[in-house]
């Protein structure tokens, strides 16, 4: 793990640490870039879409093949 000093209080920190164990000071400032990356986030409603007509979708074949089955027997 590397460290850095922090560059107000001079104390030992992470590199990857967002702001200072001792005095606060942000060592990353935070932009919806960083957030994005940190978190991996995209807000893509695509995929929540996506997902959601593929279950409705099985849901009504599911649906229509009871009604099949017991039409039939």
């Amino acid at each position: 793990m590397e460290k850095k000093k922090c560059p107000q209080c001079k104390n030992l920190i992470l590199k990857s640490s967002p702001t200072c164990l001792y005095c606060g000071r942000p060592n990353k400032f935070i932009t919806k870039e960083y957030v994005n990356k940190k978190w991996n986030k995209d807000n893509n409603e695509n995929v929540f879409d996506y997902i959601f007509i593929n279950k409705y979708l099985m849901f009504i074949l599911l649906l229509i093949f009871t009604i099949f089955i017991i039409i039939f027997i």
